[in-house]
């Protein structure tokens, strides 16, 4: 699995894809892949009453990768609680972001993995 962006022939970039860019309409046809990219903590917040299955306390940030002279932002789990505004941060894949027993929907519908983001040393 990887962490991707979609852009458009303007390169404009998203996270998640659409069919059409949300800023020009133009259809997205090429994806980024972010996996091996270092992303800046652009803010960061932590959840304490978090939905079924998801781990408690959940730090969660939004993320601004540059990409080819652009970016693009996405918000994600946080790997720890210390975490700064400016820090920088890589992707790392996680098997279960949640617990796939927990919540109300069939354990088969949905897929449990992700990336969680993790602060550079």
């Amino acid at each position: 699995m990887t962490l991707e962006a979609h852009r458009c022939p303007n390169s404009h970039l998203s996270i998640p894809g659409h069919p059409r860019c949300p800023e020009c309409a133009e259809p997205q046809t090429e994806t980024v892949d972010l996996t091996d990219r270092i992303a800046e903590v652009v803010t960061w917040t932590t959840s304490t009453a978090t939905p079924p299955g998801v781990r408690q306390p959940n730090h969660l940030a939004i993320v601004e990768f540059d990409v080819d002279g652009g970016s693009v932002r996405t918000i994600g789990q946080v790997t720890t609680g210390e975490i700064e505004i400016g820090d920088e941060v890589r992707p790392v894949y996680v098997g279960e972001l949640r617990d796939p027993n927990a919540g109300i929907r069939e354990k088969e519908s949905q897929e449990w993995d992700g990336y969680r983001f993790e602060p550079l040393e």
